[in-house]
């Protein structure tokens, strides 16, 4: 074990001073000659986005963030997406972006290149049974030392959150670094949740160890959170998405304040605010819906068991209330989560009330909301929420976790939306909506879609573009 770890360092240290001062200087002068004679282009910017074909709202915010660029710089600028979609064309993700974000990139195809990445399994949670956050980190390392060795941009931006790829392009590459978080890889929120679980072990006397698992645990996660900070201090530039974030941000990262900028994420609020407001007594069946991927923070059984409790509540509004749940489907993994909810709801006997509508087109998911009378949402500390956003502007009245992004950023509780924490909580208040009088709800309706403007696409293009111009345009 020693001479391992001797020969590791001795390879360290001989590998990063070739890579520093001969490889990356030759390999990055190879990459400016082709974005310059190749592809006729002063700069290129580069997206780190391994699942830029999954179609959900960090997706959107990629090709917002691309698009924001080209509108300007067009002819100026070279767009790199380094991805790990290995089995998807730049023609089929392209086509992939106007399907579920209405948004036509086939316009800029020429100044956007995909870089595709073969390591991307090493970030993927089910290959780390423990130790997952750190597992993932390294893999993340793996994965964006090949992006660095396949092409070096003259800037990078992380749009999906892996910061400890950023030592190495701003150590090996002296690369300006942009970051766009949409949620902390840890935050004080989790430190603080061990912290009370370990309290509570020691208070109520349990075995010894489960106490001192607990306190190894923390450890562990307090020098995780100093890696995390260390590395996101590379960043010259942080877009957060949410106060939340923000404020995580600020704590884990120190940054400089004036380094620190609060985006909120593009919401395509123009499309669904050109809908008319359907009116309830018009609906026969009365829908809730849920947007969001199937993904496990999502807690789509949450939705679902607070949905069954609703329904032992009104048993006489059975037939007339049906809960759709509409979300991207990306692998494997996430079909087996849709089998298991399918297997719950067959459990609870609402086969009959329940209805899942997977990878949908823009359209479909525009008439959804529009039709609902409560859209549904149950993720815990949810970063933002650009589906909460959709269905305020859709016409659906909110009922969102009262936390993370929907308590601070955007719903006004009683007034724009509703937030709920359990599934007595959830059934309640979704009874309460439902036994509201017709023009009650309406006024809910009326001012949530007032308060969406300032989620727009263009609030974010502003915005984004602010702190990158500086360097882009000089």
């Amino acid at each position: 074990m020693i001479w391992f770890i001797i020969n590791l360092l001795a390879w360290t240290i001989t590998i990063i001073p070739i890579l520093k001062f001969v490889f990356i200087p030759w390999h990055r002068k190879k990459c400016r000659s082709w974005t310059i004679n190749d592809r006729q282009s002063r700069l290129s910017v580069a997206f780190f986005h391994p699942y830029c074909n999954d179609g959900g709202g960090g997706e959107r915010v990629l090709w917002t963030a691309i698009e924001s660029i080209l509108k300007k710089y067009k002819n100026d600028i070279q767009i790199i997406v380094y991805t790990g979609d290995i089995n998807a064309t730049p023609d089929e993700i392209l086509h992939r972006v106007k399907q579920r974000f209405d948004m036509n990139m086939d316009i800029y195809q020429s100044s956007i290149t995909f870089i595709y990445l073969r390591t991307r399994g090493f970030v993927e949670a089910k290959y780390y049974k423990m130790f997952t956050l750190l597992g993932q980190s390294i893999g993340s390392m793996i994965l964006g030392f090949e992006a660095l060795i396949r092409f070096i941009p003259d800037i990078y931006i992380d749009s999906m959150g892996y910061a400890f790829t950023y030592p190495l392009f701003y150590y090996l590459a002296s690369i300006p670094i942009f970051a766009y978080v949409h949620y902390p890889t840890i935050s004080t929120d989790m430190l603080e949740r061990i912290k009370e679980r370990r309290l509570t072990y020691n208070n109520r006397r349990l075995i010894a160890n489960n106490s001192n698992v607990s306190q190894i645990k923390l450890i562990y996660y307090h020098i995780f959170a100093y890696i995390y900070g260390w590395c996101g201090q590379c960043a010259q530039i942080a877009y957060c998405n949410s106060t939340w974030t923000q404020g995580h941000i600020k704590q884990i990262w120190k940054l400089p304040l004036n380094s620190i900028y609060l985006v909120y994420p593009p919401c395509d609020v123009k499309q669904f605010l050109l809908m008319p407001l359907v009116n309830d007594d018009e609906q026969i069946i009365k829908t809730i819906v849920s947007v969001g991927q199937f993904r496990p923070e999502k807690d789509h059984e949450l939705q679902i068991r607070s949905f069954h409790e609703l329904l032992q509540r009104i048993p006489e509004h059975r037939q007339k209330l049906r809960l759709i749940l509409i979300g991207s489907v990306r692998h494997e993994d996430d079909k087996k989560r849709v089998e298991k909810l399918r297997t719950l709801i067959e459990n609870l006997n609402m086969n009959d009330e329940v209805e899942f509508k997977l990878n949908i087109n823009f359209t479909e998911l525009k008439n959804d909301l529009n039709k609902a009378m409560i859209g549904l949402h149950t993720m815990w500390n949810e970063h933002f929420g650009i589906g909460i956003v959709e269905m305020m502007a859709a016409g659906a009245i909110v009922l969102a976790h009262k936390s993370g992004g929907p308590k601070m950023d955007i719903i006004d509780e009683g007034q724009t939306g509703f937030l709920a924490t359990d599934i007595d909580s959830y059934a309640t208040t979704m009874r309460q909506i439902l036994e509201m009088k017709s023009d009650e709800r309406q006024q809910i309706r009326e001012r949530a879609r007032e308060s969406v403007d300032r989620f727009s696409t263009i609030n974010f293009e502003k915005r984004f573009m602010e702190p990158l111009d500086k360097i882009l345009s000089h």
